[in-house]
């Protein structure tokens, strides 16, 4: 790899780091944990939706609580000894951002068989199937970020915590499964889903008002997922690139450690923006079971007319 400092890069993020991170973590842990009491304590009974909302604000608190050592990291070197400790934070780092993104794509998949399937729905969504899928997703996901633990020399001396993996964090096997199994199959799913359901609300014959709301909930969810966690993507494909050796410009190199460190720290922010979603999204559930009368409705007639 050419001999490319990027101080005055990482000089740059430190400043911007503490402006994003400490009002995220001040907002997103006083939000979130109001999430959870609503949740576990308010609400009359538990559906699928608040037990996948659940698991969410779970997954957004346990990124939160990395924030504080992120921010030590990046005014700090660690000592050796702290490696294990240092590579267990990255682990439920990313546990928690990847798990965000399994839970989102799994409740847009409960919602297109709600919407598109209200007969088999009957069938398929249950609370019980719901807390299946949000064990998975914790199972998968610590799987999934179990390399993480042998991603750091063990001699490299005084380190950086979340920064400066080794050789073997950036091969194109292990880029290649979080590009495909971290994002791109996800957005996909939620992607899809979202566009029939959309298309399913909007062939309705009701014209009521909250169909309308439901429809402009779902771009606005698919939008608040795709806009933070497409570019941090893509700057991980290209920092890939860097440190393969394909991009050996300094000035690029500077660009994209700058494009990596901004586009992760917008993916934090969905902390808080998931919470804000929550009250949407129990609004959008409430809205949707006319729409669900209205289909099973419209099935059965047609059903009857067939005979």
């Amino acid at each position: 790899m050419t001999n490319c400092s990027t101080k005055d890069v990482d000089t740059l993020t430190q400043k911007l780091d503490l402006a994003i991170y400490v009002p995220v973590l001040v907002f997103g842990l006083a939000l979130n944990i109001a999430a959870l009491v609503v949740f576990c304590q308010l609400l009359r009974k538990w559906t699928e939706s608040s037990i996948y909302m659940t698991n969410l604000a779970l997954m957004d608190l346990l990124l939160l609580l990395q924030l504080p050592f992120k921010m030590h990291a990046a005014y700090h070197t660690w000592e050796e000894n702290k490696m294990l400790l240092c590579s267990f934070l990255e682990s439920l780092y990313f546990v928690a951002m990847y798990g965000s993104i399994y839970t989102i794509a799994s409740i847009a998949i409960d919602r297109y068989i709600a919407i598109n399937h209200p007969f088999r729905a009957k069938q398929v969504r249950s609370k019980k199937n719901a807390m299946i899928v949000c064990v998975l997703i914790w199972v998968f996901v610590m799987a999934a970020t179990s390399p993480i633990y042998t991603f750091r020399n063990k001699k490299e001396g005084n380190f950086t915590c979340f920064h400066g993996f080794s050789k073997k964090g950036w091969s194109t096997a292990i880029i290649v499964c979080l590009e495909l199994f971290g994002f791109l199959l996800p957005a996909a799913v939620l992607v899809v889903c979202s566009i029939q359901s959309i298309r399913t609300l909007k062939a309705s014959k009701s014209s009521n008002p909250k169909k309308q709301a439901g429809v402009r909930i779902i771009y606005s969810s698919l939008a608040a997922f795709l806009v933070p966690f497409t570019p941090c993507h893509i700057a991980i494909f290209l920092q890939y690139l860097v440190r393969n050796e394909f991009i050996l410009d300094c000035k690029q190199q500077k660009n994209i450690a700058l494009f990596i460190q901004v586009s992760m720290n917008i993916a934090n922010v969905t902390c808080c923006l998931d919470a804000l979603c929550y009250y949407f999204i129990a609004k959008e559930v409430r809205s949707t079971k006319e729409t669900l009368k209205l289909s099973i409705s419209r099935a059965r007639n047609t059903s009857t007319s067939e005979v």
